[in-house]
């Protein structure tokens, strides 16, 4: 386990660019904290890490975008509205979470019965007592 501390969202993306850097094709990150913690700012230091110059927002309604000019292609799902596991299967989830790029998962507790054995795990915390911007970053 790794814990980073961020106090900003600068810092928060490039803790997530640093990551990215050592990201490997078939990896899959599991993205988890509360609403309005980060996840999306940590999604876009991750894609830039890994070369992507698009601009990353959150896919809540579409459920997966793909940037694929990286050094490694990546898979950025988010499963917030996702009801039915099933959901997964419409959007070609296994052959992503197989494939030759990166899948990070926004919300991934919610698909937790589909998810690999051999996830990393990042949680992001807000700490209100150490600044409305401070978070704990952990690495699993």
């Amino acid at each position: 386990m790794t814990v980073f501390e961020t106090h900003n969202a600068k810092e928060t993306f490039q803790c997530a660019f640093s990551l990215a850097k050592e990201a490997r094709a078939g990896q899959v990150y599991a993205l988890s904290g509360d609403l309005g913690v980060g996840k999306t700012v940590f999604a876009q230091g991750f894609a830039r890490g890994l070369g992507i110059e698009d601009y990353v927002n959150s896919p809540t309604f579409t459920i997966l975008q793909i940037y694929e000019d990286g050094r490694l292609p990546l898979y950025h799902f988010d499963v917030y509205r996702i009801e039915e596991v099933e959901e997964m299967e419409e959007v070609g989830f296994d052959d992503y979470v197989c494939g030759e790029g990166v899948c990070l998962i926004e919300w991934a507790e919610r698909i937790q019965e589909i998810m690999p054995e051999d996830v990393i795990s990042v949680t992001i915390l807000k700490d209100l007592d150490k600044g409305p911007d401070y978070r704990r970053i952990i690495v699993e």
